[in-house]
């Protein structure tokens, strides 16, 4: 699953890409292990705009799709153990 296939809403856990990703993007704070939300996707494959460690941040549907997510409750379970 990635962060283009959130719906507006729905929160989840950033994974470790396999591929290099933008550096600009974990300076916006997109890192593993960090729990994102997905606040507004334009449409037409517009922009899509994220909640993450308190900020907003926007990228494009593209680069969105690059991005591996999970489900937050996983992260959750890891913690308990």
């Amino acid at each position: 699953m990635y962060l283009s296939d959130l719906k507006v809403g729905q929160k989840a856990i950033v994974l470790q890409a396999s591929i290099s990703l933008p550096v600009k993007l974990y300076e916006m704070g997109c890192m593993p292990g960090e729990e994102i939300e997905l606040n507004y996707a334009a449409p037409f494959s517009g922009p899509m705009c994220f909640l993450v460690q308190g900020t907003s941040i926007s990228m494009r549907k593209e680069l969105a799709e690059l991005v591996p997510i999970t489900d937050p409750n996983i992260k959750s379970l890891q913690n308990d153990r």
